[in-house]
């Protein structure tokens, strides 16, 4: 893969610092070392959900690699109460299950990606490097059933909307521009070379976005989109 060498932050940017989850010892002490030996700094370990709480909120990682099962806590837990306490942290589930509700039910909860542990080395280190940069990443076919997903949520009934309900902000004609290619699902390395713009532009359009939408995360920001139907323009 051409991307694994790839450091979105730049060579002069300080190391990504990243956390991990897992609550078998031997698992989580490879995975610790070959991130580090490729060049991450991992700021902490944990192998049970309160110590994952617990060592999350004083280590800071950019990037959380989490286990969904968990003793003392569920992974989807930690995912909800480390995402609330740090809304910039990034979670990357690296689970054994591919069951779908696994993984949506993980995705509602906050996090960016869902790698199988299936994957290689060299893949996982791919995905921590576009979760610290706000990137969706999928083990390939579960992409597809995310947006599937988000399609689902959005042709559900909405509340009955509150008449004092300020007007929407007026997004600029990039920002909807890569909303809309954020609600058909491209990553936004694809919006970036679709645009002819640099990945940090894409990502200070999304946060621009998001910040005008009152809006936390993506799942939320796609949702939005394709309630008004910019995934089909």
């Amino acid at each position: 893969m051409t991307e694994t060498t790839e450091n979105p932050r730049g060579p002069a940017e300080d190391p990504i610092k990243v956390m991990v989850v897992d609550d078998h010892p031997m698992w989580r002490d490879a995975v610790a070392r070959d991130l580090a030996e490729s060049g991450f700094e991992v700021v902490a370990t944990a192998g049970d959900g309160d110590q994952a709480v617990r060592r999350a909120k004083a280590a800071a990682p950019d990037v959380l690699v989490l286990d969904l099962n968990l003793p003392a806590k569920p992974g989807v837990q930690v995912c909800k109460e480390v995402v609330a306490a740090d809304p910039a942290l990034r979670v990357l589930v690296l689970s054994a299950s591919g069951e779908h509700a696994d993984v949506l039910e993980a995705v509602k909860s906050g996090a960016t990606g869902y790698l199988l542990k299936s994957a290689s080395t060299g893949e996982l280190q791919d995905a921590v490097r576009r979760t610290a940069v706000g990137d969706p990443v999928f083990t390939p076919g579960l992409a597809g059933l995310v947006l599937g997903e988000y399609r689902r949520l959005a042709s559900e009934p909405a509340s009955a909307p509150d008449t004092d309900e300020p007007k929407a902000p007026r997004l600029t004609d990039r920002e909807t521009e890569v909303l809309r290619l954020v609600a058909k699902g491209l990553s936004y390395k694809q919006i970036a070379e679709r645009l002819v713009i640099s990945h940090r532009t894409v990502q200070n359009h999304v946060q621009n976005t998001l910040g005008k939408l009152q809006l936390h995360n993506r799942v939320e920001l796609v949702r939005y989109a394709i309630e008004r139907g910019l995934d089909d323009e």
